[in-house]
């Protein structure tokens, strides 16, 4: 749908303004910008072309025709003791299930990098600035009460997202302002112009009921958006909870007359009558219900299981399926993140000691079975990761802040040390003692002091056994430089609170980069985060030049530019030494029971499960019924 000059000429407001505007003066040219107005799209992409037309009816890689039906069973790994996403990552646990009942005012594409569709908005609008964006919102989207969506609830929606949750308020810090400016029309107003993600990440906005949130519950008492709650939550998408047992598992149903089905955005997708979700603390325990076919899919994230634990009868039979799918859609950092609000990681020799420590190339051999490659950048795994030495406009944009960086981050490619035999980890290990003596720490009767004699100690902590032994490798390596380590392993309730109030030496940390890194590098490494509970900067980087390229890359024109910033930051951050990387497998494996198909897959949808795949009748009854 386009705004046409016709259509503001039969405007009552408009041709009521007309004399006003010409008593007032207004030249031809004058009128002319008056009447314009930002053209509304069925689409946004950050940049490049959109793939689907205004009058697409569905996405390329989806069978319209997918029979519904049949039940889908997965494993997730932990517990939940909440259903409101507001507190999520603040209060409770959430349950993953929660997401598939809620829909967002866009629907990301799976065969394209950066380009969202309307979901509950049919369109959007902004100015070439992208100082603001209009979302008008679907006449047909409701919530299953059979309720409207309607402005109000997208206004309720941000207002709480940013007041309660540390990750939104930071990855929507850039909204100031927020209005219906039309029956189905928010506008929201941001901070300054330039920011060409602004528009695209309030697409991403998980809408809420905001009549049910300020109604009461069964028994009478009003609900509070700022609180933890096992109250089955109303939605307005595809899937609504069915039961649920706290702490072990969750059941959806497919709503009936979903007010979805027909949107090009939702058609052939969600299939599945139930989904149901089990919760296994254990991933031990997670496997061995899988193989007793308690589940119907499961994701192996263990390369010593992938290689050793799937060799039973079923996988010989082929009623079990395994399958590895590539990872295209994201990149990511995963690493021993140190705690630099700590005296002892305040000083990056100490970090770029820990590397030297860490032998990757024997871990892989004995634990991982040569599966694993070593992470060598912040977005490894994209065109974004840096590579060599700085050349054209990434050297332009390190040029720019050359006096406030390591003179390595221009002058030298990044590498990480290299093990894997005795006389290079003896070499690492004489680089690491250099390096912590240089800092001010001496061994002293085969302990690791400083300046008053006070040995040096560090507690990794974790939250899952396949951690622990990742940890205990490394453990030997950092006790031969003479330091005291303690492996800590706690519950997900209590590792969650203790990162939120950053009480911890030394944790494993993930974080996923898309394709088109913007906002969230903020929340990542940006040093207004750094001292904001439960945000995402776990290391606590203050750091004037990361703010800068944060932002080179946030307001980047173009591709070219925005590639370019990203692989600058990349360099910054590998030159500190934020982190030990650890290592990283191009593929998600997946094992499956043999009865689901699913159309060819989107280049950027990885497996495409549950969403995309279908119960298949034939199939089933080939490999048995379930257990």
């Amino acid at each position: 749908m386009s705004i046409s000059r016709r259509g503001l000429l039969q405007s009552g407001a408009f041709v009521a303004a007309v004399p006003m505007l010409n008593a007032a003066g207004l030249t031809t040219v004058g009128l002319a910008q008056a009447q314009a107005a930002p053209e509304w799209k069925h689409a946004l992409s950050l940049f490049g072309d959109i793939k689907y037309p205004a009058d697409f009816k569905r996405f390329d890689y989806v069978n319209p025709d997918a029979p519904k039906g049949g039940v889908a069973r997965q494993i997730s790994i932990g517990t939940f003791d909440n259903f409101n996403l507001a507190v999520a990552g603040v209060k409770g646990t959430i349950a993953p299930a929660v997401g598939l009942i809620y829909e967002t005012l866009m629907a990301r594409s799976q065969d394209e990098a950066t380009t969202q569709y309307g979901l509950l908005a049919e369109s959007v609008s902004h100015p070439d600035d992208h100082s603001w964006v209009i979302y008008r919102l679907r006449k047909d989207a409701k919530w299953n009460d059979g309720k409207p969506v309607t402005p109000e609830d997208v206004l309720f929606s941000m207002e709480s997202l940013k007041k309660y949750s540390p990750m939104y308020s930071s990855y929507y810090k850039h909204v100031v302002k927020a209005e219906k400016v039309g029956s189905h029309d928010i506008k929201f107003t941001f901070d300054a112009p330039g920011n060409r993600e602004l528009p695209t990440i309030v697409g991403e906005l998980t809408v809420l009921p905001k009549h049910w949130w300020e109604g009461k519950d069964s028994e009478g008492r009003k609900r509070d958006i700022g609180a933890t709650t096992l109250e089955k939550p109303l939605g307005s998408g595809p899937y609504a909870i069915k039961d649920f047992v706290a702490g072990r598992s969750v059941t959806l149903e497919r709503v009936k007359n979903y007010w979805g089905e027909k949107t090009p955005t939702r058609i052939g997708q969600n299939n599945f009558d139930e989904m149901r979700f089990e919760f296994f603390r254990d991933t031990t325990v997670s496997l061995e219900a899988f193989k007793a076919d308690q589940a119907d899919w499961i994701i192996e994230s263990s390369a010593k299981s992938w290689a050793t634990a799937y060799d039973f009868p079923a996988v010989t039979e082929k009623r079990v399926v395994l399958e590895e799918f590539p990872i295209n859609d994201s990149g990511r950092m995963q690493g021993f993140a140190f705690n630099i609000r700590r005296e002892l990681f305040a000083d990056k020799r100490v970090r770029r000691a820990f590397n030297y420590a860490f032998d990757f190339e024997e871990m892989n051999k004995q634990l991982f079975y040569g599966q694993y490659k070593r992470i060598n950048s912040y977005f490894e795994g994209t065109e974004l990761a840096s590579s060599g030495v700085p050349v054209q406009r990434e050297f332009e944009i390190l040029k720019e802040v050359y006096g406030e960086i390591p003179p390595e981050v221009i002058a030298k490619p990044y590498e990480n040390p290299v093990g894997g035999d005795p006389d290079k980890v003896r070499e690492n290990r004489r680089q690491s003692t250099r390096l912590l003596k240089e800092a001010g720490y001496e061994v002293r009767d085969q302990k690791l002091v400083d300046k008053n004699g006070k040995q040096v100690s560090v507690e990794f902590l974790i939250d899952s056994p396949p951690s622990e032994r990742i940890v205990l490798f490394y453990k030997p390596s950092l006790e031969r430089l003479g330091i005291e380590v303690t492996v800590r392993t706690v519950d997900t309730a209590q590792y969650q609170n203790r990162l939120r109030s950053f009480d911890y030496d030394i944790v494993t940390e993930v974080w996923g980069q898309s394709l088109s890194p913007g906002n969230e590098q903020r929340d990542f490494w940006g040093t207004e985060s750094a001292d904001v509970p439960g945000s995402r900067n776990t290391i606590g980087i203050k750091n004037p030049v990361i703010d800068k390229l944060i932002d080179k890359i946030i307001f980047a024109k173009d591709r070219e530019t925005l590639v370019a910033a990203t692989k600058a930051l990349d360099r910054v951050l590998l030159w500190h030494y934020y982190v030990v990387p650890q290592f990283t497998y191009g593929f998600s494996r997946y094992a499956r029971w043999d009865r689901f198909s699913h159309a060819p897959l989107p280049k950027y949808g990885r497996s495409g499960l549950p969403t995309l795949w279908w119960f298949d009748k034939d199939k089933a009854d080939k490999i048995g019924r379930r257990s």
